[in-house]
């Protein structure tokens, strides 16, 4: 395998364990926020908890949490 590939391999890495840093952080903050509106309303609270709990448990994740895939 040439120097490059394993550079190349590298950013590659970096770039998806990134982005699935800010996908998580952006459905994270979009679950929040639609579980708070849903709270709003006394019907919809139950969902509106799950929701809002399970969207601030991706957030930190997104924030925390280490992604990495194993290597084959």
């Amino acid at each position: 395998m040439a120097h490059t590939d394993l550079w190349h391999r590298h950013w590659v890495r970096a770039t998806e364990s990134l982005l699935a840093h800010t996908v998580a952080i952006v459905v994270g903050f979009v679950m929040m926020v639609l579980g708070l509106g849903l709270g709003v309303t006394i019907i919809m609270l139950p969902a509106g908890l799950v929701i809002g709990l399970a969207g601030a448990a991706i957030f930190v994740g997104g924030l925390f949490a280490h992604f990495e895939a194993k290597e084959t």
